[in-house]
């Protein structure tokens, strides 16, 4: 039976892995989504995406973990009830037998959640935002495609190769200006919010109605105006617990004390999903239980968003919001006792 202790334990992490898999899949595909938002063409730059979107997926873990948690922990009782292992386990060892096990799970499963929020997805999330913001950008400017970049009615350019970025051996059309540009190389900078066309070592032809000129350049740059370049902002996940402490905007630090609050909430969790495990219920009660208890979960969760919306509109107490937040915890954690005992 020393084997089953570990079984137990496998089949819980296995579960949680399982879940966090299919939610943060499904997240990451709406991700590439909203980003290509199905109106831009994709060509090459859809592998750019899925590598970008890759990076934000951590940040997502958070808010869904107690969530991930209460849901491995009815999924591994419901497939051990299927199999009246539940039965089985608890004529041979007590919950006593394998503490030593679930405590050495819950604290790493805690210190992943906190690893995780504190440090992995803050440093990959702005690693995303930038590189959100630049492929939003490049899809907004247009995708090179068979050795040709076109800008909606602005400009068409024909080059033989490009790297990083840059345009090699190149040849230009400015259709508004009446302007023709033959350059060794060119580039595309963002600048405010203008998208700069620089090219290099070249010559510009201008004909229109008035004025007809050649000339020769080392540098000639070329600005494509309203475009609504996005810019990076700085929002809640770029930062961990004690920078949005410190920060000096209100919503930055309530979102502080709500991250305190799910730490908290998350080991609760952890401990009341042993209880969820070695419950043993006929199926029909079983699943109705379940229901309960992830609805009561749900509005806890929903209560404390109001909570924090009342923090950052009118200046409700923190320490009220913390009082509140535990003695609906306490209620919550006794509720789930009672139920499945």
């Amino acid at each position: 039976m020393g084997g089953a202790k570990y079984y137990i334990i496998f089949k819980y992490f296995k579960y949680i892995f399982f879940n966090i898999l299919v939610f943060i899949g499904l997240i990451w595909v709406s991700q590439i989504l909203r980003i290509l938002e199905l109106q831009y063409s994709i060509s090459n730059q859809i592998f750019d995406v899925i590598k970008t979107t890759s990076l934000v997926l951590p940040s997502f873990i958070n808010p869904l973990m107690p969530f991930l948690l209460l849901l491995s922990s009815f999924v591994i009782n419901y497939k051990l009830n299927s199999n009246n292992e539940i039965t089985i386990i608890k004529q041979y060892f007590s919950l006593r037998e394998i503490s030593y096990l679930l405590f050495s799970m819950m604290t790493l499963i805690f210190l992943f959640y906190f690893f995780n929020n504190e440090i992995l997805s803050v440093n990959t999330y702005h690693k995303y935002k930038i590189g959100e913001l630049e492929i939003r950008n490049n899809l907004k400017l247009g995708s090179p495609s068979k050795n040709e970049l076109h800008v909606e009615n602005e400009v068409s350019i024909f080059f033989e190769h490009e790297k990083n970025n840059i345009f090699h051996n190149l040849e230009a059309l400015i259709f508004q200006e009446g302007q023709f540009i033959k350059s060794e190389y060119a580039e595309i900078e963002v600048s405010k919010k203008n998208f700069n066309l620089i090219f290099y070592n070249g010559e510009r032809l201008l004909l229109n109605d008035i004025e007809k000129s050649k000339t020769n350049f080392d540098k000639f740059t070329y600005s494509i105006e309203d475009k609504s370049i996005e810019q990076l902002l700085m929002d809640k996940e770029h930062y961990n617990t004690l920078e949005l402490i410190k920060h000096h905007n209100k919503d930055f630090v309530s979102h502080a004390h709500n991250r305190i609050y799910q730490y908290i909430l998350t080991i609760v969790i952890i401990f009341l999903s042993f209880k969820i495990i070695f419950l043993y219920e006929p199926k029909k009660i079983f699943v109705k239980k379940f229901g309960i208890i992830f609805l009561f979960f749900l509005f806890l969760q929903i209560i404390n968003a109001y909570f924090i919306y009342l923090i950052n509109n009118i200046n409700f107490d923190i320490y009220i919001y913390y009082f509140l937040n535990f003695c609906l915890l306490l209620l919550f954690s006794f509720f789930l006792i009672k139920l499945v005992k």
